[in-house]
């Protein structure tokens, strides 16, 4: 959720992958993903003087085991005591590595949202609806823009059950576009296993090549099935 900062795109316009679409203002994610970066620094920070400090007090502790070893004079309790601050700052060592660990992981999900800060087109294509401008609030699951891949064009057909038999995957048909006057071959890509029990009609995807004739979706197409093939 956030406002619409700048719109790059128009109705019509044509789009290439990774090109921007919009942006949403960035001053509130920009304020948590600095908190979260910083909370990152610091807790690293804070993990490096615990080690640093463990490995001062093992320093100490082998020297006062050395002298127990040598028989040299020593309070016991100056090494009892040692070995307890070794154990303090090893276990807030292990709690600073988790802790670690989680600001890393708020700091990728920050970067991840900070990513979507500018939308961008997920592949080649036409802008054919638009729903915001600049100053517009965008709400989780907002329809704001649609665009249309233009170069893998198919035509959505509906048959009755009885030409089922005389369809087949991969099947060659006749296609035409009556109002640009332009015939080709099509080929039957899929056919959708849901027939409607009012109509008893199912639908089946034909793939062909548009050329170079400006076809859009939504206009009126022909095909012709082949009754040959039982």
């Amino acid at each position: 959720m956030g406002y619409i900062k700048k719109v790059y795109v128009k109705l019509g316009d044509y789009v290439k992958r990774e090109d921007n679409l919009y942006e949403m203002e960035s001053a509130e994610f920009d304020i948590m993903k600095s908190q979260a970066d910083l909370g990152l620094e610091q807790s690293k920070i804070v993990v490096e003087f615990w080690r640093k400090r463990l490995l001062i007090l093992q320093k100490r502790k082998d020297k006062l085991e050395v002298k127990a070893n040598n028989k040299m004079m020593m309070p016991m309790t100056d090494l009892d005591d040692l070995n307890t601050m070794a154990e303090n700052a090893e276990a807030m060592l292990e709690t600073s590595q988790v802790m670690v660990e989680q600001m890393s992981i708020k700091a990728k999900q920050l970067a991840t949202v900070f990513n979507y800060l500018k939308m961008k087109a997920p592949s080649d294509g036409v802008i054919v609806q638009k729903n915001i401008k600049v100053g517009d609030m965008v709400m989780p699951g907002m329809l704001t823009i649609m665009m249309v891949d233009m170069e893998d064009l198919e035509i959505d057909v509906s048959i009755s059950e009885g030409m089922m038999r005389h369809v087949h995957v991969g099947d060659t048909v006749k296609v035409a576009i009556p109002s640009l006057e332009y015939r080709t071959d099509g080929k039957i890509k899929a056919i959708i296993p849901d027939a409607n029990p009012m109509t008893h009609k199912i639908k089946i995807r034909v793939s062909f090549d548009k050329g170079t004739k400006n076809i859009f979706p939504g206009m009126y197409a022909k095909v012709l099935i082949n009754k040959a093939r039982q």
